[in-house]
């Protein structure tokens, strides 16, 4: 059962976005979910089509879910391997991210 799910929500520096997505597929989800606690990841780009008119300020999204006791498990395992052999960063990411862990409060409801 996940206990939460941890998103991340960045871009690309301009001009770099085949590469930035390269790494964050091929290299770092891979390097995550070594991270204990992290059990799966998803990424998903922003559609053209929105809701309301802009501005969208992320283009892309990471979706970690965790089964571990708390966030700061995750927090502390992603820290302790950023910049590391563990975990390289690619200077692709643009400066502006965030991250949020979430948990649930619903089972999940489908629709009939």
């Amino acid at each position: 059962m996940v206990k939460f799910t941890y998103l991340v929500l960045t871009n690309a520096v301009p001009g770099r976005e085949e590469e930035f997505n390269r790494w964050y597929t091929e290299q770092h989800l891979p390097d995550v979910l070594r991270v204990p606690g992290v059990v799966s990841a998803q990424r998903f780009s922003r559609t053209e089509q929105q809701r309301k008119a802009g501005p969208h300020p992320w283009q892309y999204l990471a979706l970690y879910n965790c089964e571990a006791a708390d966030p700061q498990v995750v927090t502390d395992g992603i820290q302790a391997r950023v910049n590391t052999a563990e975990m390289q960063m690619s200077d692709t990411v643009g400066d502006v991210k965030y991250g949020c862990y979430f948990e649930p409060i619903t089972e999940v409801i489908r629709s009939k």
